[in-house]
């Protein structure tokens, strides 16, 4: 039987905490959200002057990164690199900004970022992370 590690509160009240202030200091309008191994929602922070949508493309990036377990940066170089067959997979697979949280190699979780451009978006996302790895 294997074992790993499992988010808990507290973990992810921190990577929250350090996701926001990564965004807030570029003033970045970003939401924030982090899931578990298996995509599902753990928390999800909107900042003042995210448009909407931004909440649920968030969350399709962590959960996608999550099921995934890689960047979806990744599948979208998949996607412009002409593997345009994979945009039917049940996948967020166009937009940069979700990465896994990998701890003692296994996927654990993962966060989502949607606000503003791509690559920053993954600041953000990475800023959280890497609280805990």
């Amino acid at each position: 039987m294997q074992s790993k590690a499992v988010l808990g509160q507290t973990d992810v009240t921190r990577i929250l905490a350090a996701a926001r202030a990564e965004a807030q200091q570029h003033n970045w309008a970003v939401s924030i959200a982090v899931v578990d191994d298996g995509g599902h929602p753990l928390a999800l922070e909107r900042l003042d002057g995210c448009a909407a949508i931004g909440a649920y493309i968030a969350s399709e990036k962590a959960r996608s990164a999550a099921l995934g377990r890689r960047e979806t940066k990744g599948y979208e170089d998949m996607v412009n690199g002409g593997r345009s067959a994979f945009l039917s997979a049940p996948l967020l697979t166009s937009l940069e900004g979700g990465v896994p949280l990998i701890v003692d190699g296994q996927v654990i979780g993962a966060v989502g970022v949607s606000g503003v451009k791509a690559d920053q978006d993954a600041q953000v996302a990475k800023a959280g992370v890497a609280v805990l790895v």
